[in-house]
């Protein structure tokens, strides 16, 4: 399992990258595994949203389940990953780069604060397992 230094993780399993003031939002490599072969994605949000943290923009499913996926942080909708949907394999393949779904530019940057960081993101995956 791949758990990125300089990401941090929500404990429903999405990651966000910051950079700045904008946050790039996943799911994270534990979850695409628990989750097994992606076989489509719903992005509910459009550029120019708002979302609220813990809010639900996205629906994802595979051979043996599906899940939403919820915004570990608040802000404006600035980018979607538009041709994810069409290739939601590649989230089992590359959960971290090719497959971010969303960016946000954050609204309240110490919602990052409640966030784990990867050691802590990589016990608690453990003690799920």
């Amino acid at each position: 399992m791949s758990i990125p230094t300089n990401y941090k993780f929500a404990k429903t399993d999405e990651w966000v990258k910051v950079d700045g003031n904008i946050a790039t939002i996943g799911i994270s490599d534990y979850a695409q595994e628990q989750l097994s072969d992606i076989v489509y994605l719903d992005v509910e949000v459009s550029v120019d949203d708002d979302i609220k943290k813990d809010s639900q923009f996205a629906t994802v499913e595979s051979v043996k389940a599906a899940g939403d996926i919820n915004s570990p942080v608040s802000g404006k909708v600035i980018e979607i990953n538009e041709g994810l949907p069409d290739n939601p394999e590649l989230i089992n393949t590359n959960p971290f780069d090719k497959a971010w779904l969303i960016k946000v530019e954050l609204s309240d940057p110490s919602e990052l604060n409640s966030l784990l960081d990867a050691a802590a993101y990589e016990k608690y995956c453990s003690e799920r397992s």
